[in-house]
């Protein structure tokens, strides 16, 4: 039988609810917990150089990781985010390549440690480009054979076969001076720790930090902006004359051509005019009246923010490099203690929706902390800062403030009061939410609020985690 969500407001109040004990004997500073926009949810938990956990919301339960061999300090400035795919234990890397397949699985060069199903592979390149499967069953342990769901290909997968795992990958960048090893992702997969370049970040990292990752795929599939079949194409450019776009609105968005002529590639946009997108590196099958297309963010791309100092960082996954970006505006002012850091991408409204002056993924919004209101919001396609204007402006978030983002708004904890809060992005303002009528300790720095989704067909019920400030006690509270 169907799951309906009869909850009304002002009928059905907001409760609490108790959830499995946090798996140490209290938050300390910089704890931060992660969560993944993939199949099963899970949520990853730093809470030292050396110790790490997941939690696993299907079973209300947390089991320990291995030790994440983080270089410097462990304090503030800590932090991570979730990324869309993963190449396993590969650096600099923007795809993985079977060494040999069937019509309904590939060998893969990886030592998976975990069993995958339900999990979901996509073909970028190569025998199959294009395709996307879902994991059935794989082996375990070196050169792994992945075995896929549904009716065989009328063509076997081969060694040309070029592949992203649509499984959980957490980037994790430690504080102090920072030295090799300070940033690490976490392969799911593979359940290892890999150390990736630190370069081009500061080299120190204090008071509170935030990474940012635009990813495409959220949840249980790609998150399309736009979609339509290309009028025609060449060498670095993908047109549809029955387009209207702003100019400029797609850079640095991602564009994947699904089906059709060069299925498979992904590009980063470098720019477009009304009718066409130019990418930042040419096709390799230019694209052509047969091929579709979708617009969605951008995979390559994290951002850290923070330190105390308005400087925002780029990093590339593909090339494993970090880049200082220099905004036609800079940021009004540096963030501190209680900061936040989201991008935005599925807020219903209609203005947010219109693909021809698209708001959803093109925007990171940063509560400014520091003891203050302000509200400050990167441009991804014009690189550039604002400071929005919201009314009312609500308390003043310091350090302790946790931060969630869901769908239409951002929630809030302010710092350790129990008073929550939530912007509306599309009312622009922020509203009150909720009481933590549940004692904390003392505010610490370090987020370690996330959401969860409960699905069943069509219907969506979401649910807000949190772990209290100095204390071991995890309760979540469902959105109404």
């Amino acid at each position: 039988m169907p799951t309906t969500n009869g909850n009304r407001r002002t009928l059905d109040l907001k409760r609490w609810e108790f959830c499995s004990l946090y798996p140490l004997s209290a938050t300390a500073a910089a704890h931060f917990i992660v969560s993944s926009r993939h199949y099963r949810q899970q949520q990853l938990l730093v809470s030292s150089n050396t110790a790490a956990s997941m939690y696993n919301p299907s079973e209300d339960a947390w089991i320990s990781l291995p030790s994440p061999a983080l270089a410097g300090t462990f304090g503030a400035g800590a932090c991570g985010v979730a990324g869309s795919f993963s190449t396993g234990t590969t650096v600099a890397a923007s795809s993985l390549t079977a060494t040999a397949g069937t019509t309904t699985s590939i060998t893969t060069n990886q030592t998976l440690a975990r069993d995958l199903r339900g999990y979901s592979v996509y073909f970028v390149g190569g025998t199959n480009a294009g395709k996307l499967k879902t994991i059935a069953s794989n082996t375990i342990g070196t050169n792994a054979v992945i075995t896929f769901e549904g009716a065989a290909e009328s063509v076997a997968f081969d060694n040309t076969s070029q592949y992203r795992l649509k499984t959980p990958v957490f980037y994790v960048v430690g504080a102090g001076t920072l030295a090799s090893a300070s940033f690490r992702k976490y392969d799911f997969a593979t359940n290892t720790w890999v150390t990736l370049s630190q370069t081009g970040l500061p080299s120190s990292i204090g008071t509170d930090g935030k990474l940012v990752s635009t990813p495409a795929w959220i949840d249980n599939g790609f998150k399309s902006f736009a979609t339509g079949t290309a009028t025609s194409g060449a060498a670095a450019t993908l047109t549809n004359t029955g387009k209207n776009w702003t100019v400029n609105q797609w850079t640095n968005s991602q564009i994947r051509i699904t089906a059709g002529t060069g299925a498979g590639q992904i590009r980063t946009v470098a720019s477009n005019t009304s009718t066409a997108t130019t990418v930042s590196s040419n096709w390799t099958t230019n694209p052509d009246a047969t091929s579709q297309y979708s617009l969605e963010g951008n995979d390559d791309f994290i951002y850290f923010m923070g330190n105390n100092a308005v400087t925002l960082y780029r990093y590339s996954i593909a090339g494993n490099t970090w880049s200082t970006l220099t905004p036609v505006a800079a940021r009004a002012a540096a963030p501190g203690a209680g900061m936040s850091g989201h991008w935005i991408h599925s807020v219903s409204a209609s203005d947010w929706t219109n693909e021809n002056a698209i708001l959803n993924g093109r925007y990171i919004y940063s509560f400014q902390g520091g003891n203050t209101t302000n509200l400050h919001r990167y441009d991804i396609a014009g690189n550039t800062w604002a400071t929005i204007t919201y009314a009312p402006p609500g308390d003043a978030t310091s350090t302790g403030t946790k931060w969630c983002y869901n769908k239409d708004r951002l929630y809030m904890q302010r710092d350790n009061t129990g008073r929550w809060f939530c912007f509306d992005f599309a009312e622009q303002a922020m509203q009150p939410w909720s009481t933590m009528l549940y004692p904390q300790g003392a505010s610490i720095v370090g987020d370690t609020c996330f959401d969860v989704t409960y699905r069943d067909g069509s219907t969506e019920i979401d649910y807000i985690y949190m772990v209290l400030n100095t204390s071991n006690v995890m309760l979540r509270q469902m959105v109404i």
